[in-house]
């Protein structure tokens, strides 16, 4: 029934498109809370929705579950979010998000040249990172995790 103020469970699957079972499961990790009819099925407010699409996108962020968790238990239950609930997790996401924005923007633009790993089997793993200087500052790849090479500390500004 579109006029209807809550959806079973098939009806938000159709309408996030997620399966019945990863419905389930955001239902068991506590992200959404149907109430159960006398006939003790699942039945899920329209707003249901927005929490599910807005896990969906923040797993494609790459934000983990337990993040996920945390901002939408900061939103009502039994109600639909208002635009300044949405606003307050937007806030709160905006430097994690501009962090890996960062971090992609970094990985592009490095990703063909030396990414301070390491392996120095590039020519120029041998100019930017010779003898593996970047090995000192710790483990992984050190210039996309934000360390820069020492032949740009040393460049003029």
């Amino acid at each position: 029934m579109p006029g209807s103020a809550t959806l079973s469970i098939g009806e938000l699957a159709r309408r996030t498109g997620l399966s019945v079972s990863a419905i389930r499961f955001y239902e068991e990790r506590g992200l959404i809370q149907p109430h159960r009819t006398a006939g003790n099925q699942r039945r899920f407010l329209r707003s249901d929705v927005r929490r599910l699409s807005f896990a969906m996108v923040a797993q494609r962020l790459g934000l983990s579950l337990a993040a996920i968790e945390a901002e939408l238990a900061q939103l009502p239950l039994g109600r639909a979010p208002t635009q300044e609930d949405w606003q307050a997790i937007s806030r709160r996401l905006r430097g994690t998000l501009d962090a890996r924005i960062a971090m992609l923007e970094r990985t592009r633009d490095l990703l063909d040249g030396c990414i301070g790993c390491g392996c120095l089997s590039l020519e120029r793993c041998q100019l930017y990172n010779p003898g593996d200087r970047a090995g000192a500052a710790g483990p992984g790849p050190r210039y996309l995790l934000g360390d820069r090479p020492a032949s740009e500390e040393l460049a003029p500004d």
